[in-house]
């Protein structure tokens, strides 16, 4: 018991994130960053995979950690004359970023990257607040019966 005795105890709880506004902000920053990942490998030509883990029980009863890839649907999709369109979505459901406009268009698949940079520096500033959170009632609705 001597060894705690040099140490500074305190009695301390650990704070929940319960904001709500800064949870969703949190999240579509995570998703963001996924996306900006997924379009680096896309410019440069390689293929992207995500892992997860999970937890399976197999034909003996044992439980065993297994990892499997999991699938990223990308935000951005080309379109005539060599253009690339980008939609930044929130769950299911794409964002409206100005009224009546949910897709960015991008003159060339360079500039997928640097714009999702800036989205996720838009989104982490809170100025896409509104736009997260209809898109989050939207989500919530389809789950009522």
């Amino acid at each position: 018991m001597t060894s705690l005795t040099t140490l500074r105890l305190v009695s301390a709880k650990r704070k929940a994130l319960s904001n709500p506004t800064l949870q969703r902000r949190h999240k579509l920053a995570r998703k963001l960053a996924e996306q900006i990942e997924v379009a680096r490998a896309y410019t440069e030509g390689r293929s992207h995979t995500v892992t997860r883990t999970k937890l399976i029980t197999t034909a003996d009863g044992i439980r065993q950690t297994v990892e499997s890839a999991r699938r990223v649907k990308e935000w951005f999709w080309s379109v005539e004359g060599g253009k690339v369109n980008l939609s930044v979505r929130y769950g299911s459901k794409p964002l409206e970023l100005a009224k009546g406009k949910n897709a960015i268009e991008l003159s060339q698949a360079s500039e997928i990257v640097p714009t999702l940079e800036l989205i996720k520096n838009a989104v982490v500033a809170g100025e896409l607040d509104e736009a997260i959170a209809a898109a989050s009632n939207k989500l919530r609705e389809g789950f009522k019966k």
